[in-house]
This record gives structure tokens, sequence and C-alpha cells, in this order.
């Protein structure tokens, strides 16, 4: 009687396993996620860099926290083209004025990270501009900050302060990578960090959370940039 009901039931009316779409969307879900460079490709990241020198992705730790901010800077969770397009107008002027100091060019990233290359953002401490100077620093190299100027939101002249403050830190640190820790938390606490833990390694010395993920949030803009479709953008 069963038998007779499903064959005399009309044309173009079909009975589905009421689980197959959701097996279907969850495998394709899976499929999307297999082709995701955080997830997929221990090539992808054996080759990531900072300043040019390789980024210890072997180590656990360093892979899980690279991959959880090159998720936060995805369009996923970003979801606005504003820093691509930012990007384009100011990472190539920057570039030019960091080469001209012998700065590595993945320091251009900073001020995305800084201040989103706007120069309104100040910070509850007193920072601001494009590179987020303090106001002692940004006089300390060279720059206006009073009642009446502020040359921190001027974009060349804040540049060319921020490479001759990271090139004297590089000054003090010989490594690349602690220099932009450095240029996050300061070369006094740093070098105090060094010291008590007698590490220089920037991976494996215990910060703050803000200077613990420093160098993975620039390392993350910089590959969200450069690979935008990648992690979602449609650039």
């Amino acid at each position: 009687m069963v038998l007779s009901k499903l064959q005399s039931r009309p044309q173009g009316i079909s009975i589905e396993n009421p689980y197959k779409q959701i097996m279907l969307e969850h495998a394709a879900r899976l499929k999307e996620e297999a082709k995701s460079p955080r997830n997929n490709s221990k090539a992808y990241f054996s080759s990531l860099t900072f300043a040019e020198a390789s980024v210890p992705t072997e180590d656990v730790k360093v892979k899980s926290k690279l991959s959880q901010y090159l998720a936060k800077f995805s369009f996923k969770k970003v979801r606005s083209h504003e820093m691509h397009n930012r990007a384009d107008k100011y990472l190539p002027k920057i570039a030019k004025i960091l080469k001209s100091y012998g700065i590595p060019e993945d320091f251009k990233y900073i001020p995305i990270v800084e201040s989103g290359l706007d120069p309104r953002v100040s910070s509850h401490k007193g920072a601001g501009g494009y590179w987020q100077f303090m106001p002692t620093t940004a006089r300390l190299y060279g720059l206006k900050v009073n009642g009446n100027v502020d040359e921190r939101k001027d974009f060349i002249k804040s540049t060319h302060a921020a490479a001759r403050y990271l090139k004297s830190l590089y000054e003090e640190f010989g490594d690349w990578t602690l220099v932009a820790a450095a240029y996050n938390v300061g070369g006094g606490s740093l070098k105090s960090s060094i010291r008590n833990q007698k590490k220089d390694d920037y991976y494996k010395l215990r910060l703050n959370g803000e200077t613990a993920s420093y160098v993975y949030k620039i390392i993350s803009v910089k590959e969200v940039i450069e690979n935008p479709r990648m992690y979602g953008y449609k650039i």
C-alpha cells in the first residue's frame, strides 16, 4: 500500500531525505574552508615573512596566533574595502620614504594597524596621527605638536619622522622584528623584558597583550592587502 502511494504520487513532487540539504551545505562549507590558506597550506605558512625574516610557523602557538589574526582581517570580519582603498593611495608613498632610510618595506603596514591610515585617530593615551606618535616622541623626531600645529597629521612629515624613529630603534636592537615590538611598547620597556627574561626572540618573549600581538597584526594586514582574494575581498 505504501508502494502504491509512492508510485501514484504526481510527477514533479519528490521525497527528499530531510537531512540531505544540510549535509550538502555542510560539505560545501568544508570544501570552501579547505581552500583557505589559513587551513590548507603548510607551504603557505612556511612562506610567510616579516622584514625579510622567516616567521617561525613551525611553532604551533605562532601558527595558531597568526591564523587568528589572518581571520580577523579577512573580509568576513572586516567587511570593508576601505582598508585596500587607503592602502592603494598611501602605501607606495610610504614604501618610497622608508626605502630612502633603509627601512624594510613591511613597515609600511604599521600605519594601517595603528590608525587605519586615518590622521584623525587618537588614543586615550594621547597618541595621534597616521603613525600614532605620542607628542614627546613626535617632537623628538622633528615634528611640531602644540596648540596650533600637529604635524603628526601631516602624511609626509610624519612618515619621515617614523622612518627616523625606526632607524634609531634598529641601531638599538639590531633586529627588525624587535624594532616593530619596540615601536609599539617603547624601547626602554622592551629592553627591560629582554633583560629580565634573558631572551631576545620576539616570538618567545612574554609581553603585554597588545605588543605580543603587534607583529602578528602587521603580518596579517600585509597578507590581506597583498592577497585580497584569498581572504574574501573582491578587488
